[in-house]
């Protein structure tokens, strides 16, 4: 990525994630800041904006975090620690 992304979330999705995986998409964001971090894109869920995955170490663990880009900003979807994302990041 050149220069600085920029991020933006959905405050209620936020409020989701923190509940039910315990990330704050604040977070997530810091995944895409590692030049080793991979992107896949996230073929069962992109129908009309394109979806994609982001896999890094983040908080002493493999994150997977579910994004789109949107008017030239990172939207991130959602976080977590799965075991499918280490899998893929490894």
């Amino acid at each position: 990525m050149a220069g600085e992304p920029s991020f933006e979330w959905d405050p209620i999705k936020d409020r989701g994630n923190r509940a039910k995986h315990g990330v704050p998409l604040s977070l997530a964001q810091h995944a895409f800041f590692d030049p080793r971090r991979v992107i896949a894109e996230d073929l069962s869920h992109s129908t009309a904006d394109p979806r994609y995955f982001c896999f890094d170490e983040v908080g002493g663990g493999i994150m997977t975090v579910r994004f789109t880009w949107r008017g030239g900003r990172i939207r991130i979807f959602g976080a977590g620690y799965w075991r499918k994302g280490k899998t893929i990041y490894e």
